[in-house]
């Protein structure tokens, strides 16, 4: 325990590592589906399939009401999104988060996706600076660091590149359950402050950037987050731990 964060032993990483697979191939069957004329309820309807296939559960699915598998986000969507009958467009820019639950242990992962050929520059710039952020505050997740210093990271990044980084809405602690009561990760903040990370700690690391301001509002479905400025808004997302030897992402191939 840390803080009231409860850490996991190696065989709950061994688990939570199998669970992140999946979810991880999950992504992959989805990065491949991602052209015009298809529909996010076909995205989801196939990410649900392939996860029953591979032995889990979709993690998402009736979490607090929530109705499907995917979380599939278009354009000023920032997350949340609920898959439907909107097909995919070319230039469409669509946050794609999901979760899986293997053997009793949670995954979380998310990827933004540009569909139809290259994205212009300053789209571009928004997807390469979100991941990059993503990996600078993945390397800050190592015992002896403090939550601050993966926030100072990430937020660092982004206002390096003139974006915005959306502070309604945070990482989390992760484990048996998809939000792990103790922990939350802002994507903003100060290095050295927050709790103390320490060897076996696993999190959800989640930067949800903006190209314009970072304020966001709720749509009246109860679920859809957008900027409130309409701007374009991007979102990558990994399940990590703290080991001895640094950081490790849990949620790759």
């Amino acid at each position: 325990m840390t803080d009231g964060y409860r850490t996991k032993t190696s065989e709950e990483i061994e688990l939570m590592r199998r669970s992140g697979r999946l979810l991880a191939a999950t992504h992959e069957l989805i990065a491949g589906m991602m052209k015009p004329g298809v529909s996010s309820a076909e995205l989801d309807r196939a990410a649900e399939e392939f996860i029953r296939d591979g032995g889990g559960k979709p993690a998402f699915k009736g979490y607090r009401g929530y109705p499907a598998t995917l979380c599939v986000s278009f354009n000023e969507q920032v997350v949340h999104g609920i898959p439907g009958p909107r097909r995919f467009v070319e230039g469409d820019l669509v946050g794609v988060d999901c979760g899986a639950i293997l053997e009793g242990y949670y995954s979380d992962m998310a990827v933004t996706h540009y569909v139809g050929g290259e994205p212009p520059a300053q789209v571009d710039d928004l997807m390469k600076t979100t991941l990059r952020s993503l990996h600078k505050g993945i390397e800050k997740w190592r015992p002896g660091n403090r939550v601050g210093d993966v926030s100072a990271a990430i937020q660092k990044e982004v206002e390096s590149r003139g974006f915005s980084v959306v502070r309604a809405l945070v990482g989390h602690g992760i484990g048996t359950v998809m939000h792990e009561r103790g922990l939350q990760i802002p994507n903003y903040g100060n290095a050295g402050t927050g709790i103390k990370i320490v060897e076996g700690m696993t999190a959800a690391i989640e930067p949800m950037v903006n190209m314009g301001g970072y304020d966001v509002r709720e749509l009246k479905d109860g679920w859809t987050y957008v900027t409130a400025d309409a701007s374009l808004s991007c979102h990558f997302e990994h399940t990590v731990v703290a080991t001895a030897d640094g950081p490790r992402i849990l949620t790759l191939p």
